[in-house]
């Protein structure tokens, strides 16, 4: 039987907002730093970009690779909105990077998976270029 999760690196942008926007009670004589026992057990059980999405493949509804994750990008509310897939090259040499919104990639059977999409696909697409 598949287990098809969809992937929830949003759900990291929405646990960072919610940690930002607690109103922890406050302390007499000191300032709370940080984030609260409860926040933490969130933290915990959230994504860690850099351990389970950065370098990660993608693959198509064919399970053929099609790129590798570089990197996540959060919009200014804090959620994440684009993963920008690394695609084509050989040893990083001809590789570019797309940006491609995070609702449209689903972690299945422990996967990312972007159907319907090929190399060619993203390849044609607009590279991306990281803002200045």
């Amino acid at each position: 039987m598949k287990r098809t999760t969809v992937l929830m690196l949003a759900s990291i942008g929405m646990m960072t907002s919610a940690i930002a926007q607690a109103d922890p009670a406050p302390v007499a004589g000191s300032t709370v730093l940080g984030v609260t026992v409860v926040e933490l057990r969130q933290v915990a059980l959230g994504w860690s970009t850099r351990r389970e999405v950065i370098g990660k493949g993608v693959f198509n509804s064919m399970d053929e690779k099609i790129g590798v994750i570089d990197d996540v990008i959060f919009s200014p509310n804090t959620t994440a909105s684009f993963a920008i897939i690394g695609v084509g090259g050989f040893l990083d040499m001809g590789k570019r990077e797309v940006a491609i919104p995070v609702p449209q990639i689903a972690l299945i059977d422990g996967k990312f998976m972007l159907n319907g999409a090929t190399k060619e696909a993203l390849k044609a697409l607009p590279a991306f270029v990281y803002a200045q």
